[in-house]
């Protein structure tokens, strides 16, 4: 049988949510002085001293897609053209206009056992020899430099297709309209 007497009394002290609330209150506080502090700062500078302190990479800066075109329905294994690309061709030519723009070319098989590369047995490799195909057709037609054009490969399982992405990369010209 235990009494009141045997437990020892509760120390006075401050109640969690004022504890909690301070805590927030310096956060605050922190974050404040460091915007003021780095307002006069290079952005750039400090963004990669904050990744260097975390061990972080700067992020790979990627273009927005904003249109895409292809190649649908290659046959299985093949990487052969399916059709003529002049309508292709014709709309890379015209969208590359820009030099803003760079196209991403990615090849796609449909995941079956029929669609994979026949030497290898591999759908990846076809699906890269399919953008490559593209990639090959658009730059020897005059429509694209193959600088501006980047090949990409994707493995779930789709469309037997080489798909071409317009997206925008870089900064607009000062005379650019807007």
């Amino acid at each position: 049988m235990t009494h009141d007497d045997d437990f020892p009394a509760i120390a006075p002290g401050k109640p969690l949510w004022l504890i909690t609330l301070t805590d927030l209150a310096l956060l605050l506080v922190g974050f404040l002085v460091l915007i003021q502090a780095t307002r006069n700062s290079d952005g750039d500078a400090l963004a990669q001293g904050i990744r260097a302190g975390f061990g972080s990479r700067a992020p790979q800066e990627e273009a927005m897609p904003v249109a895409a075109a292809g190649m649908m329905n290659f046959a299985p294994g093949s990487s052969m053209l399916p059709a003529a690309p002049d309508a292709l061709v014709a709309w890379a030519h015209e969208v590359t206009r820009d030099p803003r723009v760079l196209l991403t070319v990615t090849g796609s098989s449909d995941g079956t056992a029929q669609d994979v590369d026949p030497t290898s047995g591999n759908g990846a490799v076809l699906a890269a020899d399919r953008a490559r195909t593209v990639a090959a057709v658009l730059a020897t037609r005059g429509a694209v430099s193959p600088g501006r054009m980047v090949i990409t490969t994707d493995t779930r399982p789709g469309r037997s297709a080489a798909t071409v992405t317009l997206a925008f990369a870089g900064t607009p010209s000062p005379d650019a309209r807007p």
